[in-house]
């Protein structure tokens, strides 16, 4: 058979697949039973995609069988052939969509399934950042478990977000390859048409991030092809139906790599037996550029290893945690007080230590110079070196000042990595990263618990209270430049961020002045100056020049908003959020969930439901994508009233901002413990019972102006 043969035998049978386990389900629980995939907004995100449908129940799948058919159509030319891929697609969402409705938990660990919206989600930063520079989907079998790992550790070594289908998750499990979401290798299912769950991903990245409308596939086809930075590594013996899947990855934009002999199509089918050259070939056919800083240390250091996790039974050596002293600090300095790539090492090194696990008090001090330096970028400085510590493979970060907790796993202490390779670490990262400020770095460690206990008053305090005094000190009144932060465009080409002193990004990630270093560390980069001038509206948040500015950045997309409003021209979101605020005109205020919340707010609909209704740059006044922070902000939709208007949150979220809450309640408000009367799923959900619960408390929305 020549190639378009194969493409449609293999489109035909999964047709004839999932068109026969339809009718047994259907046979077995009726048309009328229901059809979803868990934790998503948008039904079976690939039919939704392409007819703008949603798929409710099984006889709906009937609708989408007759999809399937239409797309193939056998014809000797390559665009019908990769219809016939999208068919393929579709039929392999038909079965997936089928598992789930026939069992709850069809896929079990290792193997994740499809993949939630909210997981989508928080990828976003990292993804237009370029923390995450690529997705590689491995699939098949590869010639042993030693090759398989070698290809699975090279995507993970350069940051990539891997998924694995087929046999080839037996091989990374035989391989001892570490998987999971927080280590970006992602083992999906055994079955080819589990690849779906990641064409899902795709999909839904050019929903919820791109804003493009449900039913229009081919404005999805070109986003995917243009912003989803995917491949696919087709591996081992390739079936009809293997074949057929890669031609819909093909459709999409995605290139397929694999180690046997076809007809290549430049660019987008190509072979290459070499597994060493694998990793190279993939990267370049979908123009993926990947920067590599060299650090000298024996183990691995990458993106990819961020959200490791140090468990217990896994521990060598510990500092803080409650368990001993430990804090960091950045300090700048002149450029003649400091020597550059100088690591000092002040007390016992982890070696030196007895105790399983080994325990020590630790600083970190990081002092810093060059001719841009400013002290006010000191804390952007010191928030990175959590990143940088856990880039590191075997080390856990969490926390930052004098909360710091870290901890290094048996593999990496086992490896000879000690103490100086921390300061190789924030050296070479340092430099790396901040090179436009940065001109000398050298780095102290000191694991002497008396000096630890004594720099921590004479040293970090002082520096922390003055940081603090300083924040204080920033309001949007006292600046008059805000800046915009255009990361996510890369993603949603409509939304511009407008990030002030008493506003961060809606990522959470960008505050004022993170902004203002970006601006200093790449002057055409993503965050630039807004003049804070032509005000219409201080109660709102109205400025002509931040308009002008939106404007222009946008392409003209959207050319007002409002920094102060929920109700009226509110902020773009891009889809990257942490929070989404929506209106409860019953109860006169507002809803907020996160995103890690999944389920139904009082306002029936959950996170995703929520967010779909604003990301992708467009604006939906009463609602707000918005970061954690903002939440205790004054300047939080001030213009409806400000954060009195709060009614219900998720408990995780109401305990998370609780002392800041409180605190801004009592300055603005004169109300004690405000958090208390704001309801949470705890105590009720349905509407009735949260006017109940607000009644009974008293809360101040019930008396406000009405919002609508």
């Amino acid at each position: 058979m020549n190639l378009f043969e194969i493409i449609y035998t293999g489109s035909n049978q999964a047709l004839a697949a999932a068109e026969g386990l339809l009718k047994q389900a259907i046979d077995q629980k009726g048309k009328a039973h229901k059809v979803a995939f868990p934790e998503t907004a948008y039904s079976l995100p690939v039919i939704y995609a392409a007819t703008g449908l949603k798929m409710n129940s099984l006889g709906d799948l009937e609708g989408a069988i007759g999809v399937v058919k239409s797309l193939i159509t056998e014809e000797p030319r390559l665009e019908p052939a990769l219809n016939a891929g999208l068919a393929t697609a579709v039929s392999a969402e038909i079965i997936e969509a089928i598992k789930y409705a026939l069992n709850d938990t069809p896929y079990e660990a290792p193997c994740a399934g499809h993949i939630s919206d909210a997981t989508i989600r928080s990828l976003g930063v990292p993804l237009v950042t370029g923390d995450i520079p690529g997705v590689a989907v491995v699939l098949g079998e590869c010639p042993d478990s030693e090759t398989a790992a070698k290809v699975i550790k090279d995507y993970q070594s350069k940051g990539l977000l891997t998924f694995l289908v087929g046999k080839v998750i037996d091989q990374a499990i035989e391989a001892n390859v570490k998987m999971g979401l927080e280590l970006r290798v992602i083992p999906l299912g055994y079955d080819v048409t589990s690849v779906i769950h990641v064409v899902s991903v795709a999909i839904r990245a050019s929903l919820i991030f791109g804003g493009v409308e449900p039913g229009k596939l081919a404005e999805h086809m070109e986003y995917t092809k243009n912003r989803v930075p995917a491949f696919v590594n087709a591996f081992g013996p390739l079936s009809e139906l293997v074949v057929s899947a890669g031609a819909g990855a093909i459709a999409l934009g995605f290139p397929v790599i694999t180690d046997q002999d076809v007809l290549e199509v430049p660019t987008l089918l190509l072979t290459q037996k070499d597994y060493d050259k694998v990793t190279a070939t993939s990267l370049e056919a979908r123009g993926i550029k990947i920067k590599v800083t060299e650090i000298p240390i024996p183990v691995s250091f990458a993106a990819a290893f961020e959200g490791e996790r140090v468990r217990k039974d896994d521990l060598s050596v510990e500092f803080g945690g409650s368990k001993t002293e430990c804090w960091e600090l950045v300090r700048s300095r002149e450029l003649s007080e400091i020597e550059d790539h100088k690591i000092e090492i002040i007390g016992p090194d982890i070696d030196e230590v007895e105790g399983a696990p080994k325990r020590l008090p630790m600083t970190i001090l990081v002092e810093v110079a060059g001719k841009n330096m400013q002290e006010d970028f000191e804390p952007v400085l010191e928030r990175r070196i959590h990143y940088f510590m856990n880039y590191t493979e075997g080390v856990m970060h969490v926390g930052q000042r004098d909360t710091t907790w870290i901890r290094i796993n048996h593999d990496t202490y086992n490896s000879g990595f000690r103490l100086k390779h921390f300061g190789e670490v924030l050296y070479a990262k340092m430099r790396d990263e901040f090179d436009s400020v940065v001109d000398k770095c050298q780095v102290t460690i000191i694991t002497d618990p008396e000096k630890v206990a004594a720099m921590k008053q004479t040293e970090a305090y002082p520096k922390y209270n003055a940081r603090d005094e300083r924040l204080a000190s920033l309001t949007d009144e006292s600046v008059d430049t805000f800046y915009s932060c255009l990361l996510c465009q890369s993603f949603a080409p409509a939304h511009v961020c407008i990030v002030t002193p008493e506003r961060l990004g809606l990522c959470g990630a960008v505050s004022w002045l993170d902004a203002k270093a970006t601006k200093e560390l790449d002057p055409a980069g993503p965050c630039q100056p807004v003049a804070k001038e032509g005000v219409e509206d201080e109660v709102k948040g109205i400025w002509s020049a931040v308009n002008e500015h939106v404007a222009e950045k946008s392409q003209g997309a959207v050319d007002r908003i409002t920094l102060y409003s929920l109700m009226e021209d509110p902020m773009t979101s891009c889809g990257c959020f942490e929070c989404i605020a929506g209106i409860m005109p019953e109860a006169n205020g507002i809803v907020i969930v996160n995103r890690e919340h999944a389920a139904t707010t009082p306002v029936g609909m959950t996170f995703g439901e929520l967010a779909s209704m604003t990301g992708g740059g467009v604006q939906t006044p009463g609602f707000m994508g918005h970061g954690r922070f903002f939440i205790s902000s004054k300047k939080f939709i001030s213009a409806e009233g400000g954060l009195a208007r709060i009614v219900w949150m998720p408990k995780e979220l109401k305990d998370y901002v609780q002392d800041k809450l409180n605190q801004t309640a009592k300055e603005m408000y004169n109300i004690d413990n405000f958090t208390d009367m704001i309801c949470d799923e705890t105590i009720a959900i349905e509407s009735e019972e949260v006017l109940n619960f607000l009644t009974e408390k008293g809360h101040p929305a019930l008396t406000m102006e009405p919002l609508m």
